[in-house]
């Protein structure tokens, strides 16, 4: 397995874990090399599907050190950031639609102790971040319109990806501060470094990690697989996404 790039992490999705064993599995992708649990939260309104809540993220937290990446996918926002927070929650994003100001519910987020994020969908404008670069610590790409775990790579993501870099950099050299840039759905060895070659530098896989075979080296496999991507020349890179 390569060693890993430095600024680049895997975080894989507990959307698609065994839910029957989920403190388990939590406990496995972190001990096959993967940096950050991705915790997909959908409230059946603001997406067509129903996931997990507070006491599940309670639940986890006792079993990794790794950080906890709360993706909220619900209208409203608000009330929940605090009941996250408190169940220890590291990051928390949410998409700008579903909250009636930015600024405060970013600044709720910080107040609780965690990093902000800001989530968009693959047809959302980034002309939400003008005005909050200076609140964010992540901003998060979603490759597949979100809702439903195992889904395709949209490749018109990575333009995207692409743009939101340059704010990124720019915002860098003008304040010093980092903001991360994570992209979900459709993440795979096959693409993952045409991802990264776009800017991204916070990856979230599910399927792709917890669907991986024993046969073909299970989760250390696939993480394995995607450090290797991850680490390559460019030279040696000419596949598509």
């Amino acid at each position: 397995m390569a060693e890993r790039v430095r600024g680049q992490r895997l975080a894989p999705s507990i959307l698609s874990a065994d839910f029957s064993r989920l403190g388990e599995e939590v406990e496995r992708v972190v001990e096959a090399g993967c940096d950050i649990i991705h915790f997909d939260v959908m409230d059946n309104h603001y997406v067509p599907n129903l996931t997990i809540g507070p006491l599940v993220c309670e639940a986890i937290r006792p079993r990794t050190k790794a950080p906890i990446d709360v993706h909220l996918m619900v209208r409203p926002v608000d009330a929940l950031v605090p009941m996250f927070a408190k169940a220890g929650a590291d990051i928390i994003s949410f998409h700008p639609e579903a909250s009636d100001h930015l600024d405060r519910t970013l600044s709720l987020i910080r107040d609780q102790g965690c990093r902000a994020g800001l989530a968009f969908n693959p047809a959302t404008p980034l002309h939400y971040l003008d005005h909050v670069m200076d609140r964010l610590d992540l901003i998060l790409v979603m490759s597949v319109n979100p809702g439903f775990g195992g889904q395709s790579f949209i490749p018109s993501a990575l333009d995207k990806i692409a743009d939101i870099r340059r704010r990124i950099d720019e915002h860098a050299a003008r304040t010093g501060s980092d903001i991360w840039l994570e992209v979900d759905g459709g993440i795979k060895p096959a693409n993952i470094r045409a991802v990264a070659d776009a800017g991204a530098d916070t990856f979230v896989a599910g399927s792709a990690i917890f669907g991986s075979p024993d046969a073909g080296g299970g989760y250390r496999g696939v993480v394995g697989r995607m450090r290797d991507e991850l680490a390559a020349p460019l030279a040696a890179q000419g596949r598509a996404a």
